[in-house]
């Protein structure tokens, strides 16, 4: 059975999940949260003044969000303790000429956004999710909206059984372009004047309505839930989203049903745990900055300008640290990068039951077993032997367990920000996440249980992290620049960690 703060952080991620439809409804489900624990806002295009012991976070483009939390004691160099996470997921996204002409049915053009399991989305009941640019046709105004008809207003049909005898023994094709088309209404009732079954009534009865590039059936449910005429609407990022809201299930209330786990799950997480790790408390002595960044586009390769690809770290590292510096510090940017330490939080593959063939057998995590270390040779993940044993050290002292991954030797392997973060900034980076299945679903599902081991372990990490990185040495243990390290010396000249001896370190020598 759960425990009672696995039921509140389950119950929690649950209420998250059915305000974050998108990106943008992440993101702002996210500053809200932050906003309510004393986190102040910032803006990128103004002057920033920040103090020790200060919280704050901005967005860049509504879909991505950075926060951060400076500790009180932070020191010019001091590094950044980063959960990195993505707030996008796989869906099917509206074109920018959404009409298809034709046909009986109004149809809606879509395209695919990310590697979906397509199939998944036929015959459920799908809303329409994202954000709306509106220009007021009185005043001019030009605004940014988020929109949510979180009713069923579309839906996808698979072809009936009778049609198509061999679907079961062959499997599903899906044509994205072909077969994902939603059915918004027939077109018969779309163009009808009036009102009677309850529907949405349309503007004109002549196929163009106030638009050549959508029908104006669909500008008017936008129209309707923003509060503005159709033809206010100039522009759009749009997609589909199941409308059965995420729920706590299982025979034990131990499992989560919900689209968008990956990896919306990691931001949640993630938030908890800097908000625990930011208390004025927490802060008071503590070195270093304590950041999420919630990133755009991951499912596509992450190269935007809200993508883990883009400038967002180095921009935000590099600000944070100049404005917390009094006056110029020599290589302040590039020392406070290699003392910061990065967690790539992103959800992982638990060992499924009925597929128990494509796993590696001596690496297949279980849900309710902790959050996973993610492991490649090929650095498709970023974690090496010592990010990997600074998480599972910290996790093992905060008590909660720690799994590891890695794929088959003859399965190629996901990737995720991890290898990017790393590579874009130079910060020592693990690749981690909570177990799951059907990853990629319109539905997937993961532990109750892992959602607190997650918080629990990131917020370890916050905490403790600064510390144990100054008992490990890794650069710096070999040459000129030698300091007292038990794992370079011979077994007649062993060296304590807590006592400096400088005659004995002269005369030090290595193992062979």
């Amino acid at each position: 059975m759960p425990t009672e703060t696995a039921r509140t952080h389950a119950r929690g991620l649950v209420d998250y999940l059915n305000d974050a439809w998108t990106a943008y409804h992440a993101t702002r489900a996210t500053c809200e949260a932050l906003a309510r624990r004393g986190f102040v806002e910032l803006d990128e295009r103004a002057t920033w003044s920040l103090a020790r012991g200060g919280r704050y976070f901005y967005t860049r483009n509504a879909s991505a969000v950075v926060a951060f939390a400076v500790g009180g004691g932070y020191e010019p160099g001091d590094g950044f303790v980063i959960v990195g996470a993505h707030t996008d997921s796989p869906c099917p996204k509206l074109k920018p000429n959404t009409r298809v002409e034709g046909g009986d049915e109004v149809r809606v053009r879509v395209q695919p956004y990310g590697g979906g399991l397509w199939h998944t989305w036929f015959d459920r009941d799908l809303g329409i999710a994202g954000r709306v640019v509106v220009k007021s046709s009185h005043t001019g105004e030009i605004l940014h909206r988020l929109v949510r008809i979180d009713r069923a207003v579309c839906r996808i049909p698979t072809l009936a059984i009778h049609l198509d005898r061999n679907v079961n023994s062959e499997g599903m094709k899906v044509n994205f372009q072909q077969h994902m088309a939603p059915i918004l209404a027939t077109r018969a009732k779309a163009e009808a004047k009036d009102d009677d079954e309850g529907g949405e009534k349309t503007t004109a009865s002549d196929g163009k309505g106030s638009s050549e590039r959508h029908h104006p059936l669909l500008l008017t449910l936008l129209a309707k839930e923003l509060g503005c005429a159709p033809g206010d609407i100039v522009d759009f990022d749009l997609q589909l989203c199941d409308t059965q809201p995420s729920a706590i299930g299982g025979a034990q209330n131990e499992f989560i049903y919900s689209g968008r786990l990956d990896n919306l799950a990691s931001c949640y997480t993630s938030l908890h745990a800097l908000m625990n790790a930011s208390t004025d408390e927490a802060l008071a002595d503590a070195r270093g900055v304590r950041m999420i960044m919630h990133f755009d586009h991951e499912e596509v390769g992450s190269e935007s300008s809200s993508g883990a690809a883009g400038a967002m770290t180095t921009d935000a590292i590099k600000r944070i640290a100049a404005a917390l510096s009094q006056g110029s510090v020599e290589g302040l940017d590039e020392r406070t990068r290699r003392a910061s330490f990065c967690v790539s939080s992103d959800m992982a593959h638990a060992l499924h039951p009925n597929y128990a063939d494509r796993h590696e057998p001596a690496h297949a995590p279980k849900m309710h077993g902790g959050l996973v270390i993610k492991h490649n040779a090929n650095q498709r993940y970023a974690t090496d032997a010592v990010t990997a044993f600074m998480f599972r050290e910290i996790g093992e002292r905060a008590g909660v367990p720690v799994q590891e991954f890695v794929v088959r030797s003859d399965t190629g392997c996901g990737s995720t920000i991890g290898p990017i973060f790393s590579t874009r900034t130079g910060i020592r980076t693990v690749d981690v996440g909570a177990a799951q299945l059907s990853m990629h679903s319109i539905r997937e599902v993961c532990g109750a249980d892992d959602i607190d081991h997650a918080v629990k372990h990131l917020t370890a990490v916050y905490l403790h992290f600064i510390d144990l990185d100054r008992t490990l040495i890794v650069d710096g243990a070999i040459g000129t620049l030698c300091r007292p390290c038990d794992v370079f010396e011979s077994a007649t000249s062993k060296l304590s960690l807590d006592v400096r001896d400088d005659a004995a370190d002269d005369a030090r020598t290595y193992a062979e």
